[in-house]
């Protein structure tokens, strides 16, 4: 079962954070992610408001809990860490 890969992002230091996204983007890609929203519009309804919101989608869960904790990704989030504020979530897609 496919999974959606959510993370809702208010960037603090945007050339630090392109540092994090480019080598994200890469391990992302490597586990079989395949980015379907990133960054552009959207309506904020409840929570707090993060105006950078993306969604992968990988072919499972493990997919993408594997990619988090890859050397690469990891190596990719010292750069996110201190540049933005995040919350970050993987839930498995319902069935078509």
């Amino acid at each position: 079962m496919s999974a959606l890969w959510i993370a809702h992002v208010d960037v603090h230091d945007a050339e630090a954070y392109g540092k994090y996204a480019a080598i994200a983007t890469e391990a992302i890609a490597a586990h079989g992610g395949v980015f379907i929203a990133r960054g552009g519009a959207y309506v904020q309804l409840e929570g707090p408001d993060r105006p950078r919101n993306v969604v992968a989608r990988f072919p499972s869960v493990e997919d993408a809990v594997a990619c988090y904790n890859s050397e690469r990704y990891q190596e990719a989030l010292q750069f996110a860490k201190g540049a933005a504020t995040r919350e970050l979530v993987v839930v498995e897609e319902a069935p078509a």
